[in-house]
């Protein structure tokens, strides 16, 4: 059956999933605010499924007791699975309007792209007990996604002297 440090640790790892998908999800309400694509529950579920599987390959590894010459650890495979499953993702926010050739075609959705890669470091960070700097680097992601288009509109609208 269940042992209680079992429950525990489980009930911690819950605790984590929450923590980063509601860093996950402040980061997620700027791009549904911004009408993108992947908003709200797209990032609160990418930050939280990051959380979980760098804490379930801890679990997997303490559980499966392999003789270590048939199991290598590494961490960083992970990491890879992680972001190249968020990198499918953020492909699918990518669009361009308008022809190659044209004056006036537009690339949209880089910055929500990029938002979720940042929700995974996000997940990562909390599963890996990095909370000062999970909770610092969303404060730098809504900065980044709130104050720099306000900075680049007020840069863009100043008259140029010449």
């Amino acid at each position: 059956m269940f042992s209680q440090l079992q429950i525990i640790s489980e009930l911690q790892i819950v605790g984590y999933v929450v923590l980063a998908m509601f860093l996950s999800a402040l980061i997620g309400v700027d791009r549904e605010l911004a009408d993108k694509p992947a908003g709200f529950r797209t990032h609160m579920l990418v930050g939280g499924a990051s959380a979980l599987l760098v804490s379930l390959s801890s679990v997997i590894v303490n559980t499966l007791q392999v003789d270590e010459a048939y199991i290598q650890v590494d961490p960083i495979r992970v990491l890879e699975a992680i972001i190249a499953g968020v990198s499918f993702l953020g492909a699918g926010t990518i669009f361009r309007r308008g022809s190659r050739d044209s004056n006036n075609s537009t690339t949209e959705g880089l910055t929500t792209a990029a938002s979720l890669l940042f929700v995974a470091g996000i997940g990562v960070s909390v599963a890996t007990h990095q909370f000062v700097l999970a909770i610092g680097v969303t404060l730098m992601a809504l900065i980044v996604l709130r104050g720099v288009p306000w900075l680049e509109s007020r840069i863009n609208s100043k008259p140029s002297q010449g």
